[in-house]
């Protein structure tokens, strides 16, 4: 028998604890909920006193025991109090949660309760203003994870590319190319579904469709119909309902050329377009913009400006990442912002691009390209277990590196794809180093103590 009491209090307590989640500080309620308590408190006075006012001046009918039964006064105000008082605050707050199911069921995901989906969405809206440079796949993995993080992110992606889908439209119909932005605005979607699956959905077959992805094709006709390419972003962000903003490096239309050295013949050829540089047989020796100067898209520089944190990588070191940051405002950006900069090295080398090339090289490249000095903090993996398809190497640090950056390493591959990052375990990295949980005690602190 005590022992059945015993559960029973214990399962009041733990549903007591799970409701009082709701005055967790930060979520916004409590102050709602005291001004109406304080509302319905003064409707009840106004009520009680209508009330005293009639029960005083009344005649003296067979009714009035009967009331006065009803108002319990047969028992000390006190008593009286806490038994009306207890019982307003219960039917308020049953009311209260009733009405808020019922005007939030067509909003929740299935299984998940009110109290976790306001929760996390606070934690999100008080997220740190990241900003995430690169492209291709690398940069949509790292969007997808830190999307649980914060609402604040923001994605700089390249218009350089002219490959594929988006290559075809570019030389076609003159937009710029939507393919990697396409990715992001996916990746950063707030479910992930059928929606989604729309976006990135490729034709396989008919007469000029073949290849395209459907989310190109939105993303060109919304730039035909608003007149602007980054209306028409900003738009195809609204319709997917994502987390955050991508925003174009530039609006011009810049093409990538590189300087690659031909290994046999030891003589360097000049490449133009993003798609032909990892085709050519050589390696690469520097990349640029043509035309070379083009201005950076506004709310890029703003966004990179006003940053706590911003992340260089991972993605296609050439193709990918190199583009956004020639543009040369975005690169002057970097330098004075003071936002922490973290570099996140690729786990694996890509063929054409970066064959033999180390972490250490990969920093060094960019440094070439645009300046040294920036990087607060460089992230690499450190698991090295799992097998690599033919042609691909891991990427590891060396005491070069260890001895001129701040350096972190942890395991940051993807169980079913082990030369790509794992979106979860790479955001919570970051985001514990941003936090200060692991890793350098103090990254700025350790800028003049490198290798700590």
């Amino acid at each position: 028998m005590q022992g059945n009491i015993r559960q029973l209090l214990q399962r009041a307590w733990h549903a007591i604890r799970k409701e009082a989640r709701w005055l967790m500080p930060g979520l916004g309620v409590k102050r709602w909920l005291l001004l109406i308590i304080a509302g319905n408190t003064l409707l009840g006075v106004g009520l009680a006193m209508l009330l005293l006012d009639f029960y005083r001046n009344a005649p003296d009918t067979w009714w009035l025991p009967a009331l006065s039964f009803l108002a319990l006064r047969f028992l000390t105000r006190p008593l009286r109090v806490l038994i009306f008082g207890g019982l307003g605050v219960g039917l308020l707050l049953l009311g209260l949660w009733g009405f808020n199911r019922s005007l939030l069921r067509p909003f929740l995901q299935p299984g998940k309760r009110v109290i976790d989906s306001v929760s996390a969405f606070r934690k999100r809206e008080r997220g740190p203003r990241i900003v995430v440079i690169g492209g291709g796949t690398g940069l949509s993995t790292l969007l997808r994870g830190l999307k649980d993080f914060s609402n604040n992110i923001s994605a700089i992606v390249t218009v350089a590319d002219d490959g594929g889908s988006s290559g075809e439209l570019r030389r076609s119909l003159g937009v710029l190319p939507p393919g990697d932005i396409r990715n992001c605005l996916t990746a950063l979607a707030n479910d992930e579904t059928l929606m989604g699956q729309l976006f990135q959905y490729r034709f396989a077959a008919g007469n000029g469709l073949s290849g395209h992805a459907l989310g190109n094709l939105l993303i060109t006709a919304l730039a035909d119909i608003t007149g602007s390419f980054e209306e028409a972003v900003a738009e195809s962000g609204r319709v997917l309902a994502v987390r955050g903003q991508v925003l174009p490096s530039t609006l011009h239309d810049v093409r990538l050329a590189a300087d690659i050295l031909l290994t046999e013949t030891q003589a360097s050829v000049q490449v133009v377009g993003e798609s032909n540089i990892p085709k050519s047989a050589g390696r690469v020796r520097r990349v640029w913009l043509e035309p070379s100067n083009p201005l950076a898209y506004p709310p890029t520089v703003q966004a990179i400006l006003s940053a706590d944190l911003i992340l260089i990588g991972p993605g296609s070191l050439f193709t990918s990442l190199l583009p956004n940051l020639l543009v040369p405002d975005i690169a002057e950006a970097l330098r004075v912002s003071r936002g922490l900069k973290f570099y996140i090295c690729n786990v694996a080398t890509q063929q054409g691009e970066t064959d033999g090339f180390d972490c250490y090289e990969h920093v060094r490249t960019i440094e070439r390209h645009i300046g040294g000095g920036i990087f607060d903090l460089v992230l690499c993996n450190s698991n090295y277990n799992a097998s690599l398809p033919q042609g691909i190497e891991w990427v590891k640090p060396s005491e070069k590196l260890e001895q001129e950056y701040p350096l972190y390493c942890a395991d940051l591959v993807d169980q079913d794809s082990a030369w790509r990052h794992d979106p979860g375990r790479l955001a919570q990295a970051v985001m514990d180093l941003y936090y200060e949980r692991t890793g350098p005690l103090s990254i700025r602190e350790n800028l003049n103590n490198p290798g700590v």
